[in-house]
């Protein structure tokens, strides 16, 4: 197992929910984002997803665009981005996704990128645009390099896509509570409950839910019903507020920390 499938089997074991955050890469820069992972960590975040700055996040809302853009003003690379994984790993094990667009992969060259981000403490890739049915090569590399890949699943997609995609993932699969892009949401979808229970008929990963959940409240709410709870646009949007404060690691952990607690009570 990695890490990721470690957590979850420490998370079992205990009765507890997982807490997932994403946050850009690189936003402010990429000493921040090291504090940041590392304060996380100590805040009770399970799993952190790392979004890779491209120019074209498709999958994203304006506050995550947004952080991308910044990334890319700080100069943040896919090797840079490596780089610093190397160094929260002298210090941390708190399992890591990339959360990254294809072409930034097939850039670098899918086998020497697969390789270098398992080499440098990675634990998983969430591609956006990378469909199950174009993954034979991807999935066996990530196979050999012990890495967990990560498929999406959608409010639209029809149950025996689902079922295919499931089938092909590792990990945990992510469940997008929500159509359309990233964003803060003022309520929880109200269908949550049954997309889940269609989700775990056909497997026995994790469901991690994310797309919307902004708040303790409805991090609560939404760890009732999934194996973990994502929360990225709220944190993104603490990041922007308070990226050039003396005290960004302090406010933004403090956030995170909430988001935690709410989760682990369940």
């Amino acid at each position: 197992m990695n890490r990721i499938e470690e957590r979850f089997a420490q998370l079992k074991r205990t009765g507890k929910k997982g807490f997932i955050v994403y946050i850009g890469a690189g936003d402010p820069n990429l000493t921040a984002t090291r504090e940041l992972a590392l304060a996380f960590d100590k805040a009770g975040v399970d799993i952190l997803e790392l979004g890779v700055p491209f120019s074209d996040p498709l999958a994203d809302g304006l506050v995550n665009q947004l952080a991308a853009q910044r990334g890319l003003e700080s100069k943040t690379t896919p090797p840079k981005l490596l780089k610093m994984v190397s160094g929260i790993r002298k210090k941390s094990e708190i399992p890591i996704v990339l959360y990254i667009y294809f072409n930034l992969i097939h850039r670098i060259g899918m086998e020497q990128f697969i390789r270098d981000a398992s080499r440098a403490g990675v634990d998983g890739l969430l591609v956006l645009d990378l469909p199950p049915e174009e993954s034979d090569n991807y999935e066996a590399l990530m196979r050999r390099n012990n890495l967990c890949h990560i498929y999406l699943v959608a409010p639209t997609t029809p149950e025996e896509r689902m079922e295919f995609i499931v089938r092909r993932g590792s990990g945990f699969v992510y469940y997008i509570s929500r159509e359309g892009v990233t964003g803060m949401q003022s309520k929880v979808a109200s269908n949550l409950a049954s997309q889940v229970s269609k989700i775990r008929a056909h497997t026995k990963l994790p469901v991690a839910v994310g797309f919307g959940v902004s708040n303790p409240q409805q991090a609560k709410l939404v760890a009732q019903n999934a194996d973990a709870v994502v929360v990225g646009s709220a944190v993104v949007n603490q990041i922007a507020e308070n990226g050039k404060s003396k005290d960004l690691v302090k406010r933004v952990g403090k956030f995170v920390k909430s988001l935690a607690d709410a989760v682990k009570t369940v």
